[in-house]
C-alpha cells in the first residue's frame, strides 16, 4: 500500500529553534562556523544536512540563500536569484536522479505563515523514501490566467487553486530558460510582499516536476480556510482579471 502519511518526529521539533517570529534567537545559519555536515558550498549559498531531521523516512537538506540574514528573494539581485535557483534544481534533480527516493521534494518557506522555523533565507529539499508527491497533483493545478510569457516559460494566476484563493505558477516547458523562471519569481515574491496586502508577509515556493516540465507554485500564506482545513475544500477569489491586471501595471 502506497505511503499516506508522513510522520513528524515532536521530539526533534521541540528542539528546533525558532527565530521567525522570537527575533532574539540566536541564528543557525549566520553562525557558518559550527555549521556541520555542509554537502556544497558556491559562494554565500550553503548545501547542507538538515540538523533537526523531523520527517521520518526521508532525507532532510536545506540550502542557505544568502549570508544576510535578512535578505529575501524579492530583494536579492537579479545575479543571485538566478544562481540560486540553478542551484537548487540542480541539487534537487540529483537527488531525484539518484534512485534513492520514491520522490523529492523542493520548496522554500518565508514568514511566520509559511511553516518555517528560522528566519534567515533557505530553501530545503527533501528525499521521500516512501511518498510520491505526485500522487496528489493534477494538470489543473497549474491551469490559470496568463500574466507574461517569455520564450519557454509563462507566469500564470492559478484558476484551479491547490489550497485556496491566489496561487501563482511559472510553468517552465524549456530548460535552458530557467533564468527567466528565477525572474519571474522574484517578482512573485516582490508582488506578495509589498502589494497583496499589508498583513501578507508570508509566503511558500513549490517545485514540481510534471510530464516534461518544472512548474513553481508561489502561495501568499494566511490563517488556512477552515474549508479546506475541515472539508478539503479549495476557495478562488472572484476578481482574479483585476490580480493579474495590476501585477501587468506594475511589473510589465
Amino acid at each position: 500500500m502506497a505511503q499516506t502519511h508522513l510522520h513528524f518526529d515532536m521530539h526533534i521539533g521541540r528542539k528546533k529553534p525558532e527565530s521567525v517570529i522570537n527575533r532574539e534567537t540566536a541564528c543557525p545559519f549566520c553562525d557558518i562556523d559550527s555549521l556541520t555536515n555542509v554537502l556544497e558550498q558556491r559562494g554565500p549559498m550553503i548545501w547542507l544536512m538538515n540538523k533537526y531531521p523531523v520527517l521520518q523516512d526521508t532525507y532532510q537538506t536545506v540550502l542557505i540563500e544568502s549570508d544576510d540574514c535578512e535578505g529575501d528573494w524579492s530583494v536579492y539581485s537579479k545575479e543571485h536569484v538566478r544562481e540560486l535557483l540553478a542551484f537548487g534544481v540542480e541539487k534537487w534533480l540529483e537527488l531525484e536522479s539518484s534512485g534513492s527516493f520514491a520522490s523529492v521534494l523542493f520548496f522554500k518557506n518565508h514568514g511566520p505563515f509559511s511553516g518555517g522555523s528560522i528566519r534567515h533565507p533557505h530553501m530545503q529539499i527533501v528525499g521521500l523514501n516512501e511518498y510520491d508527491y505526485r500522487t496528489q497533483v493534477k494538470e489543473s493545478d497549474f491551469a490559470g490566467l496568463l500574466i507574461d510569457r517569455a520564450h519557454g516559460v509563462e507566469c500564470t494566476l492559478s484558476t484551479h487553486p491547490r489550497a485556496g484563493f491566489f496561487e501563482y505558477n511559472v510553468v517552465l516547458s524549456e530548460w535552458d530558460r530557467l533564468p527567466q523562471m528565477a525572474d519571474y519569481l522574484q517578482i512573485l515574491a516582490h508582488w506578495i510582499l509589498n502589494h497583496v496586502n499589508r498583513r501578507c508577509q508570508s509566503y511558500n515556493f513549490f517545485f514540481y516536476r510534471w510530464e516534461e516540465k518544472l512548474v513553481a507554485k508561489v502561495v501568499p500564506r494566511f490563517v488556512t480556510s477552515p474549508l479546506y482545513v475541515g472539508y478539503g475544500i479549495p476557495q478562488v477569489a472572484n476578481n482574479l482579471e483585476e490580480v493579474v491586471a495590476e501585477i501587468k501595471r506594475l511589473y510589465f
